[in-house]
């Protein structure tokens, strides 16, 4: 099983940007925690993270030649924006779990509306880092219950 976790623009600032919002954990700290969780259960995981869409979507379309079975997701603000992300994943039908550091829906009301939401397997927000490792399960578990 090979899982690509995907983070969007500024991720790479975790730790550093808005710590009442995102708390104090960098991107390498939740990625540490991810691989120790994901040996557990004898999965891969692929890192990217990108302030660029076009480098996003060019590494959601490599994921499906990579033969990748499930993408973790932090689109950061192009949740509210990106309907090229969108087709991205539309395309090549790779399962994927959207989550959010935060709670999206108890802040501004643009972060309200996801443009991936309604065609993810699901939305995990608001759990800060550990968001990522409760994604990791429930990836895990999709993946085996729906093996072909």
């Amino acid at each position: 099983m090979n899982v690509l976790v995907l983070n969007g623009p500024n991720l790479n600032l975790l730790g550093i940007r808005e710590k009442s919002i995102y708390g104090s954990l960098t991107l390498d700290a939740i990625q540490k925690s991810m691989l120790e969780k994901a040996a557990d259960f004898g999965v891969k995981l692929e890192f990217y993270q990108s302030n660029h869409e076009g480098s996003l979507i060019d590494r959601i379309h490599q994921a499906l030649q990579d033969g990748v079975s499930g993408i973790l997701c932090n689109p950061g603000a192009y949740t509210h924006t990106s309907i090229a992300l969108r087709d991205a994943f539309l395309g090549t039908q790779i399962p994927f779990i959207e989550i959010h550091l935060s709670n999206v829906h108890a802040r501004e009301s643009f972060r309200h509306h996801s443009y991936f939401s309604d065609i993810a397997i699901g939305q995990i927000v608001g759990f800060g880092g550990q968001g990522y490792l409760l994604g990791l399960e429930a990836m895990i578990r999709y993946i085996t219950l729906n093996k072909s």
